[in-house]
């Protein structure tokens, strides 16, 4: 993906969500795990508004338990939770973006797992997209570290609400009542 198809804007019909680890055991260990959670949930509502699939991942279930309750409760019908050990979510077995070619990435951690897909993600040559405020490490250190490593790789960062409005592309869209509800 060149700079410019980067940069040339998140459209909901090319795009896909995907959702890395956000799973139980990291409830008391990440630093800000409240806002991620809350801000996964954004994403995750904003995207089935806006007709997009979503990708849930989780590292190593039998050890660090299932998704969060606050995701399960928000995630589309059918929505499959793909176990893993590597620490990049392209390499679950069965993980696939229905053809899209841009990607946003929220998740647990953000300088380990969240670092690693993004970075494969760019590999394949798909725009690739972070909502910041909604990816989490154990310390800010590291958050910031992950974050700063996928931009300079190529990755653009931003927040749940700058992405979802960007994706709405125009506040006469007929999602936009449901997205501006989201983002108060």
């Amino acid at each position: 993906m060149t700079d410019a198809a980067a940069l040339a804007g998140l459209n909901p019909d090319r795009t896909a969500l995907v959702v890395v680890d956000v799973q139980e055991a990291f409830r008391k260990s990440i630093d800000g795990y409240d806002r991620v959670i809350a801000r996964s949930v954004r994403m995750v509502r904003g995207a089935i508004a806006l007709g997009m699939p979503v990708v849930v991942t989780e590292q190593l279930p039998d050890k660090l338990g299932a998704t969060v309750s606050e995701l399960q409760d928000v995630l589309p019908d059918g929505t499959e939770r793909l176990p893993k050990s590597a620490f990049s979510a392209t390499r679950a077995q069965g993980f696939h973006l229905k053809g899209r070619d841009q990607v946003v990435v929220v998740g647990i951690e953000a300088h380990v797992c969240v670092q690693g897909t993004c970075l494969d993600l760019l590999r394949q040559g798909l725009a690739v997209h972070v909502a910041g405020d909604a990816a989490g490490s154990r310390t800010a250190e590291d958050r910031e570290a992950g974050l700063t490593r996928v931009a300079r790789a190529g990755a653009m960062v931003g927040t749940t609400e700058s992405i979802l409005l960007e994706l709405l592309g125009d506040a006469r869209a007929d999602s936009f009542k449901t997205i501006l509800e989201l983002i108060r």
